[in-house]
């Protein structure tokens, strides 16, 4: 039952990402590879209340392996098959690029999306969305 939830909300979520990266207010394309994502500077001063510890990361895979994996792998290398056929690859969250930024970027990325990647604002709670940061900061930990 859980996976056809899981697959149900995969799939749910891979035509709203890639409708939204079609529509753009200005009619102008879905970002390029050549435009870095970069988080406004009073982002980099969010701080996560939620430490690398065994519950946060359990909560933060089930939350991963529900609404990213489909796109960014189950490892976060950013070869999930969803991800794949959206034309721009999804972050791999192993690269040093994603590695060096802060923790208050990634939620501020979580929260907002750009191009394929939906927003998560009005999906997660505040809690949720540093659970996934702490996820995704383990999952970049792994070789």
């Amino acid at each position: 039952m859980l996976q056809n939830i899981t697959l149900a909300a995969s799939i749910i979520l891979f035509f709203g990402s890639a409708l939204a990266g079609l529509s753009s207010r200005d009619n102008r394309p879905a970002h390029s590879v050549q435009d870095p994502w970069k988080a406004p500077a009073w982002a980099d001063t969010l701080k996560s209340p939620h430490h690398e510890e065994p519950l946060t990361l359990a909560q933060g895979e089930e939350l991963f392996t529900l609404y990213c994996a489909s796109c960014h792998g189950d490892e976060g290398y950013g070869d999930g098959a969803a991800g794949g056929a959206l034309g721009q690859k999804p972050a791999n969250f192993h690269d040093t690029l994603v590695k060096s930024q802060t923790d208050g970027a990634l939620f501020w990325k979580l929260s907002t999306g750009r191009g394929n990647m939906p927003p998560f604002k009005d999906v997660f709670e505040d809690e949720q969305k540093w659970q996934l940061v702490a996820y995704i900061r383990h999952l970049g930990k792994k070789e």
